[in-house]
């Protein structure tokens, strides 16, 4: 086994010119506005979970990428115990999208994935091109981090149906803004391509 394959243990895939990143999904909503995205939120995790599926069947990696609720702590399944286990608001999120063995995770304190991260190291790692993006919020975790991907030539696909803001409006709004200054892809979840996204093919 060479030094780059050895780095990163387990089954997750070496190299994938796609990747899908699940931002925030793990979270206890106990904040401002948490009951009201509830809803949203659970709603988006079902829909996440089918995506995936679909994407670890054809071994595109999946990273996880979470807020650590401020505390500083370096250990993901800390935080994944926190919400499955205290009696949180977003319990039903963690339920549903509970880490595989062979996910990868990215622990940030700000909104965008990229800042003070490890994130551009993996991609780099697993030379992904293209993002899709998930999770929460719309207006705010999403939108950073679709800003800071696109300032790095990553393309974007964002499923409508794959994430939510406290207010609908704020989530419209966001990917309106995505689409036309990012040029994100807003296909719905159950129609991107991901065989073709593999394959580092471009969706229209």
């Amino acid at each position: 086994m060479d030094t780059k394959s050895a780095s990163l243990h387990g089954n997750a895939p070496d190299s994938s010119p796609v990747a899908l990143l699940i931002i925030d999904m793990i979270n206890d909503l106990e904040f401002p506005g948490g009951d009201e995205l509830i809803i949203p939120a659970r709603l988006a995790a079902d829909t996440i979970l089918k995506l995936k599926r679909r994407a670890k069947a054809l071994k595109i990696p999946v990273v996880y990428v979470n807020d650590n609720f401020g505390r500083w702590r370096s250990d993901f399944n800390e935080v994944v115990e926190h919400v499955l286990h205290d009696g949180v608001l977003g319990q039903y999120l963690a339920e549903v999208l509970k880490p595989d063995h062979d996910d990868y995770f990215v622990l940030k304190p700000k909104n965008s994935a990229f800042y003070a991260t490890t994130l551009d190291t993996l991609l780099t790692y697993l030379n992904v091109k293209h993002l899709i993006l998930t999770g929460l919020s719309t207006d705010s975790c999403i939108l950073f981090t679709a800003n800071d991907a696109y300032m790095r030539d990553l393309k974007l696909s964002v499923p409508p149906d794959c994430v939510a803001s406290i207010k609908p409006t704020h989530t419209d709004d966001a990917l309106a803004y995505m689409k036309r200054v990012l040029n994100a892809n807003l296909t719905p979840s159950a129609e991107i391509d991901l065989e073709a996204l593999k394959h580092d093919v471009s969706i229209v």
